[in-house]
């Protein structure tokens, strides 16, 4: 067998488990439609959690932007790249989060990829939820400091790790929303064991950041919590509805990770047409609750039309707050059949199959937007009605 034979057999191996993926091309979007294959499709798929992406005020500030600096930032932050725009916005969203400093960074993977192993290296120790993002796994990894790994919202686990380190420096990272699952972590008892453990506590809020919150300032805010341990990393590619991601939290971090991340002094920055389309975007989060409103609506009424608990014979609701709302089906074939079932009637809900999620666990993840309607959702649930699945 060749190298490339080699590829060719894991290849069949993912189509024969259900896993194989398959990228669309989407031909045009206007508001909770998308194009794609020729079909006008009702989309349940993006994270476009607040209607911003298409907002006119958040598309005119864009184009401002790039009549003002063109469409590239030309270099890194750290040479030509960080123009006025750039500076503005991290002002304005440590100014947002009410936190001392802010870093913005050209994409929100590239964030914690970079900011992880800026935070702990050899020697060290990284306590992860089993859940998170792959960008805190991967960021973890790259780190090359001890990785311990407790239970999903494990606490008496991951107090047990912490109690047994005797790493110098140690950070708790965790998701604050989980972006499969849509639950929130204990954050409160998270940042209680890291300021007694003398530890950081790094949340990715990149599912919280615009929707939970006063004002949607996100996971923190919605627990009213501060302290000098807590850093919250936040993307604004979701409820910002453009592009990025940002770390927020104590001046001296915040300098130490513009020094040493190496995914934002070796990356070009983003072009300052999408910095100004996300300054528009704050002032909205902040200012239009409705939009939060009409999510936590839409999520009520969907709930109230799907089981909500574990059955071993149809899918089921998990139990989330959030727009994320996971109907958990099992089998990687089964919830290919769902979904299928769905396009077929002409709306967009992905199905989401390991490694994304645990073996057995497939799921369709439903997100619930604010430019969805009341009528649009109940089309959401009189197709489910309708399949043989359910």
């Amino acid at each position: 067998m060749t190298v490339l034979d080699s590829y060719k057999h894991e290849l069949a191996n993912l189509d024969v488990a259900s896993l194989k993926r398959t990228r669309r091309i989407v031909e045009g979007v206007n508001g909770t439609r998308i194009r794609v294959g020729g079909r006008d499709m009702l989309a349940f798929c993006g994270n476009d959690y607040l209607g911003l992406s298409q907002h006119p005020e958040v598309i005119e500030a864009s184009l401002r932007g790039a009549q003002r600096w063109g469409v590239g930032s030309t270099a890194s932050p750290l040479v030509c790249g960080h123009s006025a725009s750039h500076e503005a916005l991290e002002l304005e969203i440590a100014k947002f989060l009410d936190l001392p400093r802010a870093l913005y960074f050209h994409a929100g993977y590239a964030t914690n990829v970079g900011i992880v192993p800026a935070l702990v290296g050899r020697g060290d120790a990284i306590f992860c939820d089993a859940l998170n993002h792959a960008c805190l796994i991967d960021g973890a990894r790259l780190s090359r400091a001890e990785i311990k790994v407790y239970p999903h919202a494990d606490l008496a686990t991951l107090s047990q790790q912490l109690t047994e380190s005797t790493a110098p420096r140690k950070l708790i990272a965790s998701d604050a929303v989980f972006s499969m699952d849509g639950d929130i972590a204990p954050v409160p008892e998270l940042l209680q064991l890291a300021e007694q453990h003398k530890a950081l506590l790094l949340i990715d809020d990149a599912h919280g950041f615009g929707v939970l919150g006063p004002g949607g300032r996100g996971s923190a805010a919605h627990f009213d919590l501060r302290s000098p341990n807590l850093l919250v990393m936040g993307t604004l590619s979701k409820a910002a509805g453009s592009a990025g991601g940002f770390v927020a939290g104590d001046a001296t971090l915040i300098e130490l990770l513009m020094q040493r991340a190496r995914s934002y002094i070796f990356a070009t920055a983003a072009p300052a047409m999408v910095t100004e389309a996300l300054r528009a975007s704050l002032r909205l989060i902040e200012s239009e609750d409705w939009r939060r409103e009409r999510i936590r609506s839409h999520a009520q009424r969907l709930r109230a039309a799907m089981p909500a608990s574990n059955s071993a014979s149809r899918p089921y609701l998990l139990p989330s707050p959030t727009p994320i709302q996971p109907i958990i089906v099992g089998e990687n074939a089964a919830a290919l059949e769902l979904m299928a079932h769905l396009w077929y009637e002409g709306l967009w809900v992905p199905a989401i199959r390991p490694p994304t999620v645990p073996q057995g666990t497939a799921r369709l993840r439903v997100s619930l937007t604010a430019a969805h309607s009341d009528a649009d959702v109940d089309v959401l649930i009189a197709s489910m009605a309708r399949c043989p699945v359910l």
